[in-house]
């Protein structure tokens, strides 16, 4: 179990170091994420970007796994 903590513990810590580098990619504004804009409200929901991170990491462990 503290295997597990620190490995995610880890991955946070190198996403927020990542974050600013992702951006400049375009992860966050990928096709198919969705953005509605009202005058004082903004809802983001960004699927394509969830789905793409969510195949990375199951890749990544998959691997981890072998």
């Amino acid at each position: 179990m503290s295997r597990v903590l620190i490995v995610l513990g880890l991955v946070l810590v190198a996403i927020g170091l990542l974050w600013r580098w992702a951006e400049r990619l375009g992860l966050g504004r990928l096709p198919g994420d969705i953005v509605i804009k009202h005058e004082n409200f903004i809802f983001y929901f960004p699927i394509t970007t969830g789905l793409l991170i969510s195949a990375v990491l199951t890749l990544i462990f998959w691997l981890a796994n072998r």
